[in-house]
């Protein structure tokens, strides 16, 4: 039996309770970074019964962009214009000693 809906409809940018993802709440952030970044791999399972099978690995260098900066970046050329450009405004002293660990 479906559960009847009460109330007013949850909107998008209401998150329940339940799915609480505050570190209070024993979340963990980051916990599959690692294991995204080491590759994963996609089953789609056809109509016609047969499986295909994708696998993604991010390549050594790749940066993953937020949803509101990839709207105005939507290509690695983008990406590496923009900061192409700012690199001419960065002072040459400060990009020669700027790498520190």
């Amino acid at each position: 039996m479906k559960k009847a809906k009460t109330g007013e409809p949850t909107k998008i940018e209401d998150m329940r309770p339940e799915y609480d993802f505050s570190t209070m709440k024993g979340g963990v952030r980051g916990k599959y970074y690692k294991a995204y970044r080491g590759g994963h791999k996609v089953i789609v399972h056809k109509e016609d019964g047969t499986d295909s099978v994708q696998y993604f690995k991010l390549e050594d260098g790749a940066v993953m962009l937020e949803p509101d900066v990839k709207k105005y970046f939507p290509t690695s050329d983008a990406v590496n214009k923009a900061l192409r450009s700012l690199t001419e405004i960065v002072p040459a002293k400060k990009r020669a000693s700027g790498h520190r660990k």
